[in-house]
């Protein structure tokens, strides 16, 4: 069995576990928790959804839909918020999207390491903050030097999304889109240390400096899921440059882009 079919089959068995509905046949059961499955990996591919885009994606009915996001809302897989719109908004009230709990993140094998919190904390406490950022930029090292090739090897206007496809191989989901303003937006739908990142941002400055140097440009990280956003979201502006601010971590949540 390869590792993403165990990831597969683990996060089947924990919808069906958690959304097992009394009455119901054992294949019923199955078969109903596998397009469970279906809902919440694309929430966690493609990020904050909505019931429409959900059933157009896996072609699933309005009424399939809202019974699936009603068993995963109750279940506290799934939880539902307004739609953040950056720029102008139109009339009309924002529309509701669906966006993976820590839990749900969890069943998706999220690492949470309590060894590595409490060793972070131990050298923040005992060698001072500058040691985990330090750390951090050693953690970033590897990553930034394995994708490096892969960057350099393609024109400027495509490294966005080399590196999108780069971090996805390497389990992130990402992806690189148009940004409503101008530029792109780089999305990474699933971050292996968000639970260790909501206490050490640090790995998400380290992170967001590795991006500018490889992208040759400023960045900024406008949301990070570490901060309870959906999705982490970097803007790289169209014509920056690197030499004069190479990165700009936001402080806090979700800063707006018209901001930047």
């Amino acid at each position: 069995m390869t590792g993403h079919e165990k990831e597969h089959d683990g996060v089947v068995k924990y919808v069906r576990d958690a959304t097992r509905a009394p009455g119901e046949e054992p294949g019923v059961q199955d078969a109903h928790a596998r397009t469970r499955e279906r809902v919440a990996r694309s929430i966690l591919e493609n990020g904050p959804s909505t019931a429409a885009a959900l059933g157009e994606r896996l072609g699933l009915t309005p009424a399939a839909v809202r019974r699936h996001l009603d068993t995963l809302l109750g279940d506290g897989v799934i939880e539902s918020r307004e739609e953040r719109v950056y720029g102008h908004r139109g009339r009309g009230r924002p529309a509701k999207v669906f966006v993976l709990t820590n839990a749900g993140r969890d069943a998706f094998e999220q690492a949470y390491d309590d060894l590595a919190v409490g060793a972070l904390r131990f050298l923040a406490e005992t060698g001072g903050e500058h040691l985990v950022a330090e750390f951090a930029r050693r953690r970033i090292a590897d990553l930034e030097e394995r994708y490096r090739p892969i960057i350099e090897a393609v024109p400027p206007e495509q490294r966005a999304a080399a590196l999108a496809d780069a971090l996805s191989a390497d389990g992130y989901a990402a992806s690189a889109q148009a940004s409503p303003v101008t530029g792109e937006q780089l999305c990474q739908h699933h971050c292996p240390v968000a639970h260790v990142a909501e206490q050490f941002p640090q790995l998400c400055e380290a992170e967001t400096e590795a991006f500018a140097r490889l992208l040759d440009t400023h960045v900024q990280r406008i949301a990070t899921i570490a901060h309870g956003e959906g999705v982490c979201t970097t803007h790289i502006p169209r014509g920056g440059n690197a030499t004069e601010s190479s990165a700009t971590e936001s402080t806090g949540k979700t800063e707006r882009i018209s901001q930047i």
